[in-house]
């Protein structure tokens, strides 16, 4: 059994109020920041990706050197 729940017109006018004020609070990085971080997830991104190729380039190596 679900129940509808109403909301009337005065609820959504607080609730996007209140989603207002929230975004009033939110502090966004400057420029400079925000390259910062993205090359550092692009670098460790492509780091990572090197890595799991390796590995999986070992274990490929490894099991074909086994099964043959």
């Amino acid at each position: 059994m679900s129940e509808k729940k109403e909301t009337s017109p005065a609820l959504k006018r607080s609730w996007f109020k209140e989603l207002k004020s929230e975004f009033g609070k939110i502090t966004w990085p400057s420029r400079k920041d925000l390259a910062k971080q993205s090359i550092a997830v692009i670098v460790s991104a492509v780091v990572i990706g090197f890595i799991i190729a390796g590995v999986d380039y070992l274990l490929q190596y490894g099991l074909s050197f086994i099964l043959v």
